[in-house]
């Protein structure tokens, strides 16, 4: 299994989980997050612009059997990239166990929709 995280624009948000579930990844967490990075965000107010080093992004956590980590992270690129810096990261690590607290099963199976 592999954890699959993930930072993107929050304006990119809704084209990833549409990505997501179109390869059938229907079941991850996420957070909105402030980071420091490359990008320099400008705002204008009132005609005067100025920057900020605090960048607004969100941060998804996706966990998923080996044989889904390629189309999620495919996904992921194709979905959340602009072209521009600031488009976010994507890191991966493996998972060594997962356990479903209903029944207590463990194991990749875990991870796939079960009916009660």
């Amino acid at each position: 299994m592999k954890k699959i995280e993930a930072i993107i624009r929050k304006s990119k948000f809704v084209q990833v989980k549409e990505a997501l579930h179109n390869v059938d990844v229907n079941f991850f967490s996420y957070w909105d997050v402030t980071g420091l990075g490359n990008e320099k965000e400008a705002h204008v107010y009132r005609g005067v612009s100025y920057s900020t080093q605090d960048i607004q992004r969100r941060y998804l956590s996706i966990v998923v059997n080996d044989d889904f980590e390629e189309i999620t992270i495919k996904a992921l690129l194709e979905a959340a990239s602009t072209g521009d810096v600031g488009d976010g990261k994507i890191f991966v690590s493996d998972i060594s166990e997962a356990y479903r607290i209903r029944t207590g099963e463990k194991g990749g199976e875990t991870l796939k929709k079960k009916s009660k």
